[in-house]
């Protein structure tokens, strides 16, 4: 583990992330349609993201989400062909292992006492061209263009606090009848670990159908 998270470290180096885990990293696209504070409305443009289902509490579910995912984007994938990024391309017995790069946020769900984290996906790839992750949990799927509500704050995650910001963002969305909500929340974070607390950038996300 500590081997995978100084992988990690490297990479978001190198691509953009500095050590106060400020990043440049691609995020999915979208407009904002209504903003008040820390609280928007956005219409989000289709975005691919790969995906894992995993048990535990919040704390576990978050660490073993995390590995499975991260171990797939840094290697952990197979495919017949080598395919330019900026990221190496490492060639082993006649397969490649892809190295994809870290995208923002890293969101998690729970349904039916179970955790489910993604991964956005550059915007280069498609479902086709991404590389076949090794672990039969991770999914890739295409999420179509949807309406979301968004809640920003900054702090660590937890449970608890993601919960409170999830009520608030709720009782805001009252305001706002013109919007059904149609999932429960979702909670995004877009730092590494290291990142400043007052520097953090999470989210509660709820899709909506206008």
């Amino acid at each position: 583990m500590k081997k995978l998270m100084l992988a990690i470290f490297m990479a978001l180096l190198s691509s953009g992330c500095s050590v106060f885990g400020i990043g440049s990293e691609e995020q999915p696209k979208y407009q904002v349609i209504v903003k008040e504070e820390n609280k928007e409305i956005r219409h989000y443009q289709s975005f691919i993201v790969a995906k894992t289902t995993v048990n535990g509490s919040f704390k576990e579910a978050q660490s073993k989400g995390f590995k499975i995912l991260a171990g797939y984007i840094f290697g952990k994938n197979k495919s017949k062909q080598k395919i330019s990024m900026t990221s190496p391309v490492v060639q082993n017995n006649q397969e490649a292992n892809e190295k994809i790069s870290m995208t923002a946020p890293v969101t998690m769900a729970s349904e039916n006492d179970q955790w489910t984290m993604t991964f956005s996906m550059p915007s280069q790839y498609t479902l086709e061209s991404l590389p076949i992750p090794e672990d039969s949990s991770i999914k890739l799927e295409r999420v179509e263009g949807r309406y979301v509500a968004a809640l920003t704050f900054s702090g660590f995650w937890s449970e608890k606090r993601n919960n409170e910001e999830g009520s608030k963002l709720k009782e805001w969305l009252e305001k706002h009848s013109s919007y059904k909500q149609i999932s429960g929340a979702k909670f995004a974070g877009y730092n590494p670990p290291w990142t400043i607390p007052f520097l953090r950038r999470n989210e509660v996300l709820i899709e909506l159908q206008q």
